[in-house]
């Protein structure tokens, strides 16, 4: 069997909600040993959308699968010695925390790093470490409306957010390319390094074309609900009994739609040479395109523009992936059990394929301090010890 890429590596999850923890959720899947250190209770994060007997909840399963799990209140002084005995055995922490949070557990980069040089620490807040707003509190819908996102979303004077925290899952995966990025630098010098990644730095990379076109070209645009600005026909249309999204970019995809609609007259017309043409008359074409779907079905209107080389999709709510066929066959979502579930979660594998070291999750979300006494017993506390811990409320 093929080595992971990351074993040996040791990474301690100090993460709270998505960013940090998804962040070590990946570097699990790519071999890491990532310990999830929560408070005994268990964190706020653990208990969000519940789906398990004990609370745990479905967003808690997919961003700290393959973790093992210890619990310790970090801030004690009495956890001191063990906080110190992690850190002598890691290679990577990673704390989504205030900056006063981490100074107090002295996680500052500062003393960190002169404690620990090879360390690589990761943090991520809401609006970065400086700046005017270093202190605010920022969640990912925060960054959405603060990014240009949900201006730009729903319809005109609806802003809307997006649903799924994309924001957070984003820089949760920029920190893991970062935390790969130090440690291959540190094989090279010795020395580890700070990784700060922010939400509102991952909010305004995913809009930076919007914020181009608006110092370029003066250019302010305004929500149009589904259908696209740049190209068009470019929306979501209902079927007989569904809906479907898609998407005509280009001078030839569009003379394939408009053969396909019975509309070749269009290729000629002016108003519709361009794609930028095409996006700012998107209102006419989706209203063309809407009536040549509305006598098909969903899985009428998928053949013909599959036949036609145009991108199409269904839209599908998440109970429908489950039994999507394609999704099946490529194997993505693992069933992975965990006390206390009717059913299995369907957890989506590791994103990015590797030809020779593949990521994998390999096992569940831990339960509440799962390994807390052989994780100590591991960094050379007794059991007297860890029984006086546990008496003291530290762990």
């Amino acid at each position: 069997m093929t080595q992971a890429v990351l074993d040996g590596i040791r990474v301690l999850d100090f993460g709270k909600h998505v960013a940090g923890p998804w962040c070590g959720a990946l570097l699990a899947d790519l071999g890491a040993e990532v310990i999830r250190i929560e408070r005994p209770g268990g964190g706020d994060d653990r208990f969000i959308a519940p789906v398990a007997d004990d609370g745990s909840g479905a967003m808690f399963m997919v961003c700290n699968r393959g973790k093992r799990g210890m619990t310790l209140r970090s801030h004690r002084p009495e956890a001191a010695p063990i906080i110190e005995a992690l850190l002598g055995s890691a290679d990577v922490v990673i704390a989504n925390l205030p900056a006063s949070t981490r100074d107090r557990m002295g996680l500052d980069w500062d003393s960190l790093h002169e404690r620990y040089p090879r360390l690589v620490l990761v943090t991520a807040t809401a609006f970065g470490e400086k700046g005017p707003y270093a202190d605010r509190i920022g969640f990912d819908g925060t960054i959405q409306a603060m990014s240009g996102a949900i201006a730009l979303s729903g319809e005109p004077g609806s802003p809307t957010r997006c649903w799924v925290p994309y924001i957070d899952f984003a820089t949760g995966s920029l920190l893991a390319m970062g935390a790969l990025a130090a440690l291959l630098a540190r094989d090279r010098t010795g020395s580890g390094q700070h990784v700060q990644g922010s939400l509102l730095n991952t909010g305004l990379m995913m809009a930076n074309r919007e914020t181009v076109e608006a110092q370029v070209l003066g250019l302010r645009r305004e929500p149009t609900g589904n259908r696209g600005q740049t190209s068009a026909p470019f929306d979501i249309t209902a079927t007989t009994d569904g809906h479907v999204m898609a998407s005509v970019v280009g001078r030839a995809q569009f003379a394939r739609w408009c053969n396909l609609v019975d509309r070749a007259d269009l290729l000629d017309d002016p108003r519709y040479a361009s794609d930028t043409d095409r996006g700012k008359r998107g209102a006419d074409l989706s209203s063309i395109f809407a009536a040549w779907c509305a006598t098909r079905s969903t899985e009428q209107v998928l053949a013909e523009l599959e036949t036609a080389g145009i991108a199409a999709g269904p839209v599908l709510h998440p109970q429908d992936l489950l039994q999507d066929a394609h999704v099946e066959s490529t194997g993505h979502l693992v069933d992975v059990p965990y006390g206390g579930m009717p059913a299995a979660a369907p957890i989506a594998d590791f994103p990015v394929a590797l030809s020779q070291t593949p990521g994998q999750v390999s096992g569940p979300a831990p339960a509440l301090g799962a390994d807390t006494d052989s994780l100590l017993r591991g960094l050379g506390f007794r059991n007297e010890d860890i029984r006086q811990f546990r008496s003291d409320g530290v762990i």
